[in-house]
């Protein structure tokens, strides 16, 4: 029986998707539930499974953009594996020796300069020898490219190094980040206000509590749970940052759902903790954890990535100092985390040493005002700078459920 495998809906409003990679090749037996296709959409890279087993026979190729619903790949279920393919890798592997002593004189003068007919043509009208070029070919072959590189021992100046360029087609969720992106800059009044933190409270609470906290609960206690637990309380203060247009209209959120942005194989992902305002620290550090090992292993789903009402970034592990983060549409702000450096600043009077780090906050001036967004942002720094009474009730311990 012939199955006709179809493009399933990645999600809602999604349309389209674009074969990335195919898994397996034309003619081969898969398994059923054997991941035969990777997929992108314009929000996420997903993995096609093999729906029976049996012998497939491909239908589109890698880079075809295909509508959801679309015969991608036909499977034969009569199909059966191929046979004698186990037993002939030790066949090859006991001629082997023989061959290679064979084919050792020849091989080794086609690697120290053997030029492909085209090469040997121009090399003769420039009088050099093909043993005097270094092959970039197959085995050391010289290739056309390299005889138009070389140049004779006197005369032209010599072209330092290979100047070769490549092309590729950017997968479709790069070229939906990039229109998005680019409609960001231009739909949105989006403008950027500073501050920065001072984190010596919080280093001094992840150096008292860590070891308890991971052993207790299996995760690490990092900054994402104390900026994400910071940011809802700002926006609990500030709804406005919690809202978006919507035509003629602001819509404001009575839940925080947080997008945080994590880099992933096809590039940057933004999953959502959906109600932050509900979580614990463990919560949050668990959350995170679960969503980031979902989006590098490249199994993160739409749903996953959708509905989020704030942004957090951390451009700080990649070493970042200061950024401008573009907002998230249609959500009206992102905030930016930094790297965290020593730096002096004055306290009560004396120049101390403390890890700053400098906090950015971009949103759209349409529907945030100055006094909102300064707002915003000071309580964020308020409460990471005096997170013991104002993230944890003034019991840390009980907080952090130690």
């Amino acid at each position: 029986m012939i199955l006709e495998m179809k493009v399933p809906s990645p999600g809602e409003s999604i349309t389209e998707v674009e074969i990335a990679q195919w898994l397996v090749e034309d003619g081969d037996y898969v398994e059923k539930d054997q991941a035969i296709a990777e997929v992108d959409s314009d929000k996420a890279t997903l993995e096609l499974p093999a729906e029976v087993s049996g012998t497939i026979t491909l239908k589109a190729e890698e880079g075809d953009a295909v509508a959801v619903g679309q015969v991608v790949c036909l499977i034969d279920t009569d199909g059966q594996p191929k046979e004698g393919a186990a037993s002939a890798a030790p066949e090859k592997t006991e001629e082997a020796p023989k061959a290679e002593v064979a084919a050792t004189p020849e091989s080794t003068t086609y690697a120290t300069g053997t030029a492909s007919p085209a090469a040997k043509k121009i090399l003769e009208e420039k009088g050099i020898a093909a043993a005097d070029i270094k092959g970039t070919g197959r085995d050391g072959r010289v290739t056309k490219q390299d005889a138009v590189a070389a140049v004779p021992a006197m005369g032209t100046p010599p072209v330092h190094g290979v100047r070769d360029t490549s092309t590729k087609k950017m997968s479709l969720l790069r070229r939906k980040v990039a229109e998005r992106l680019v409609s960001a800059k231009n739909e949105t009044a989006m403008l950027t206000t500073f501050n920065e933190a001072n984190m010596s409270p919080i280093f001094a609470l992840r150096n008292q509590y860590k070891e308890q906290f991971k052993e207790k609960h299996g995760v690490g206690l990092g900054f994402m749970s104390f900026f994400t637990k910071a940011v809802v309380r700002a926006l609990q203060e500030f709804p406005d940052v919690n809202s978006m247009i919507d035509g003629d209209h602001q819509i404001k959120f009575d839940y925080c759902d947080i997008s945080v942005a994590v880099s992933g194989p096809k590039g940057l992902m933004v999953p959502v903790v959906r109600n932050a305002e509900m979580l614990s620290f463990r919560g949050v550090e668990a959350e995170i954890k679960r969503l980031a090992i979902r989006a590098r292993e490249g199994q993160i789903t739409v749903d996953e990535m959708t509905g989020g009402t704030f942004t957090i970034s951390n451009g700080g592990v990649f070493g970042s100092m200061l950024s401008t983060p573009i907002i998230n549409p249609p959500q009206s702000g992102i905030l930016g985390m930094h790297n965290i450096i020593e730096r002096p600043i004055a306290v009560e009077g004396k120049v101390e040493i403390h890890p700053m780090m400098y906090l950015a906050l971009s949103y759209d001036h349409r529907i945030i005002d100055g006094k909102e967004s300064v707002g915003f942002l000071v309580a964020v720094k308020e409460a990471l700078e005096n997170p013991i009474e104002l993230l944890m009730n003034n019991d840390p311990k009980k907080a952090l459920e130690l």
